[in-house]
């Protein structure tokens, strides 16, 4: 007896999408920088994706993040308003992207 071999591809690989809160692009998990809110208020940038809390994605352009830094909706995903020091991270860390 002979076995028969499969001839379907392996399936394949799920790869999770996240929505850009600046222009609602759908990409990968992967393109987007994740940014999340940490326990004291703040938001802090996620490169590794993995930090608890609550998380929002943006684009690694500069319109994205800053249509998500100056219309506030950064702040309305996360639930929390940004410092002055936080809102000067976060530009400095997309000047760095670009």
């Amino acid at each position: 007896m002979t076995q028969k071999r499969s001839t379907n591809p392996a399936p394949a690989k799920h790869i999770p999408q996240r929505t850009c809160v600046a222009c609602g692009g759908v990409r990968p998990k992967r393109e987007l920088v994740r940014l999340v809110r940490v326990s004291g208020g703040g938001v802090e940038v996620d490169p590794a994706g993995r930090k608890a809390g609550r998380g929002a994605y943006l684009c690694p352009t500069p319109d994205c993040w800053q249509a998500g830094l100056k219309k506030g909706r950064l702040e309305y995903v996360l639930h929390t308003t940004l410092t002055e020091d936080n809102r000067e991270q976060l530009v400095k860390y997309e000047k760095e992207l670009g």
